[in-house]
């Protein structure tokens, strides 16, 4: 008959599959990699060391901090009270994450590298509005984040300092100038690994990381000499990079006859 209705074809998936079929395949290979990201993760949990039993010890650089720093602001800054000297109120720890938006393990691989440099649980940080350009949904994961404080941010201060920063590939020290104006320091690092709690085998791309050092210094200086002090290695006026010259004022100029052509 003519106006019999001829049977509908199955819907075909992108390579040629049915789409129920592909997205069985796919909905498989997302769980095969979140066990790995388990397996990963309870293995690494394993090789720790056990927690320490008993009253925690005092960081070595607070004991430095109270001993050594405290009285040498106090006298270089005249201050009336000890408590007006600066210190150091919290350390941020920032991963920015752009290739969150098109890999979903992105995010996990980061938070774990964060967790394990700073012994903290880290928070994952969203988008807050929709961006078109970046193809960005409010909501949408883009990075991670930790906040120290007391005996765990000194504890990670006195590592970056004494282990961390010397790892640096043709390190000649952290610039002077990355101040905000209120006496908070802001240091970039370009690889995760520099750190000694992150097994290089098992990294699944080096990512950077942005360390916001909040004081309670009311001026640069203070912050500067601070940090200086607690043994923060800044390059020396000699080492800092010059600014370059502006060269339009001395650029010759081309002849007339060069110029219309």
């Amino acid at each position: 008959m003519a106006d019999r209705k001829q049977p509908q074809q199955s819907r075909q998936g992108p390579q040629g599959q049915p789409a129920a079929k592909s997205a069985s395949k796919s909905a498989s290979k997302q769980a095969a990699s979140q066990r790995d990201v388990a397996r990963d993760r309870a293995r690494e949990q394993a090789d720790l060391p056990p927690p320490p039993i008993g009253p925690r010890a005092v960081p070595r650089m607070r004991i430095r901090y109270d001993d050594e720093v405290r009285g040498a602001l106090v006298t270089e800054f005249s201050y009336k009270n000890p408590m007006q000297a600066p210190g150091v109120a919290k350390v941020v720890i920032n991963i920015g994450l752009g290739e969150a938006l098109t890999n979903g393990q992105a995010i996990d691989n980061a938070v774990g590298d964060l967790e394990t440099i700073t012994g903290q649980k880290a928070v994952v940080t969203k988008a807050k509005k929709s961006i078109a350009a970046f193809k960005v949904r409010e909501g949408n994961p883009i990075g991670c984040m930790v906040t120290l404080r007391g005996a765990r941010m000194y504890d990670f201060l006195d590592k970056l300092i004494s282990v961390a920063l010397p790892r640096v590939r043709d390190f000649s020290g952290v610039s002077p100038d990355a101040f905000d104006g209120r006496g908070n320091y802001n240091l970039g690092l370009r690889e995760q690994i520099i750190f000694p709690e992150i097994d290089y085998d098992r990294v699944d791309r080096v990512r950077g990381m942005e360390i916001a050092i909040v004081t309670t210094a009311r001026t640069d200086e203070e912050g500067r000499r601070l940090l200086a002090l607690m043994g923060m290695p800044f390059q020396r006026p000699d080492q800092q990079r010059r600014p370059l010259e502006d060269t339009q004022g001395t650029r010759r100029r081309r002849p007339a006859a060069a110029r219309s052509r």
